[in-house]
């Protein structure tokens, strides 16, 4: 028998039972056996399948603000970053935002930024760019190598973005960086009718932070800034 105290107290807030889940099961459980296994319980079986359908709705419901939440984070975060570029007064000004800012605003472990050199000191379409070397921030690579990082991943070479796990990052692009990269977003930049095109390459150490599947949207505006910041510079 229910102590009295305990019996009083449930008659004076029932609603606290049927706010409760797992005590309206174990009742709904104990009102089964007590019916035996010849009954069939179809009200008891709908709201089973009843309460599937509302745990699989709320899991979704908290996938979706999850993922809400975390595409307003990132777009914050590449904003940040674009004003961060804009505020570059000149081409080393940029390459050290990209190498500095930057990089710490998209919380990568490396920045870097690959241009392709024209092969000898003039061409058709006239006279090298005049591209600041400094340090490891600027990668100057010969006509090619863009295709070539890009090559062997999925969809066509010219894709603006390329996401990719990696366990072996090309010490030419990243440097003594390179053991540590584990995921690369390759960011292909059109420089412009007459020029080769460039690369904005991000590496992180978190292996899941770049990988196929993911959305490329906030990553190809970014690419697209940088792109028409590199045009303006003297040729």
């Amino acid at each position: 028998m229910i102590e009295q105290d305990l019996r009083d107290r449930i008659l004076a807030a029932p609603e606290t039972i049927l706010e409760d889940r797992d005590l309206m099961q174990a009742l709904v459980a104990a009102n089964d056996r007590a019916m035996g296994d010849n009954v069939i319980d179809l009200r008891g079986m709908a709201m089973q399948r009843l309460e599937g359908r509302l745990d699989r709705l709320e899991d979704t419901h908290r996938a979706v603000i999850a993922a809400a939440y975390e595409n307003l984070a990132g777009t914050n975060q590449i904003h940040r970053a674009v004003l961060q570029i804009l505020d570059a007064p000149d081409a080393e000004g940029l390459l050290a935002a990209l190498a500095g800012d930057v990089a710490r605003t998209l919380r990568v472990h490396s920045l870097r930024l690959l241009l392709e050199a024209r092969v000898g000191p003039e061409t058709a379409t006239g006279p090298e760019p005049a591209l600041p070397v400094s340090d490891d921030r600027l990668v100057l690579a010969p006509p090619g190598t863009v295709d070539e990082m890009i090559a062997g991943t999925r969809g066509t070479p010219d894709r603006a973005v390329t996401l990719r796990r990696t366990f072996a990052a090309a010490p030419a692009i990243f440097g003594s960086d390179a053991c540590m990269i584990r995921s690369e977003a390759l960011l292909r930049l059109d420089l412009g009718s007459g020029h080769p095109p460039g690369l904005l390459m991000l590496g992180s150490e978190d292996p899941n932070m770049f990988k196929p599947g993911q959305g490329t949207d906030l990553l190809t505006f970014l690419g697209a800034v940088v792109e028409r910041v590199i045009r303006r510079w003297p040729v």
